[in-house]
């Protein structure tokens, strides 16, 4: 892997696509309960995000609501995948270059190999903004639903909608 992209690489990749983005700064948070401690009040939908393999070695991106329940079992078995598991925070630097904490699917654009499958939580799809980190957990990225999509695709990550209601 290449020395994974920076927030500002990020940004000027966001630019050059045409998306708009609003990016605040807080100090850096490692849970979904410390970023709604530490966010404040931006606009849009928040989520979670694992980094997850397979017994194959195979990697996955789940993005969810953050309030959702996650039963790792039975996802494997409803995406066709088999026993998931959370990837390791060396294995997540290797394909998505961020630290734990930091994981969010603006990381797939340093996935150059496009080995990490992306899957979007349904719910998502039904708020017009979303809010991510963007490579950094000192700071949250608000984006369109719509945009967040154009950029995965533009990465070559088109993501796999998942009903987890």
């Amino acid at each position: 892997m290449t020395e994974p992209k920076t927030p500002q690489q990020l940004f000027d990749l966001l630019d050059d696509l045409g998306i708009e983005t609003e990016t605040v700064s807080h100090p850096p948070v490692f849970t979904v309960e410390q970023a709604k401690e530490l966010r404040g009040t931006l606009p849009g939908a928040h989520s979670k995000n694992l980094f997850l393999r397979n017994k194959k070695s195979r990697m996955f991106l789940l993005v969810a609501l953050e309030d959702r329940g996650i039963d790792l079992k039975g996802l494997g078995d409803q995406l066709g995948i088999g026993r998931l598991s959370f990837g390791s925070p060396d294995r997540l630097m290797t394909y998505l270059g961020v630290i734990p904490g930091a994981v969010s699917p603006f990381a797939v654009v340093n996935d150059d190999t496009n080995e990490v499958r992306v899957f979007l939580d349904r719910g998502l799809l039904d708020n017009d903004r979303l809010n991510f980190h963007p490579l950094d957990n000192a700071q949250t990225t608000g984006i369109a639903t719509d945009e967040l999509i154009r950029f995965l695709e533009a990465t070559g990550h088109p993501p796999e909608i998942v009903d987890l209601a």
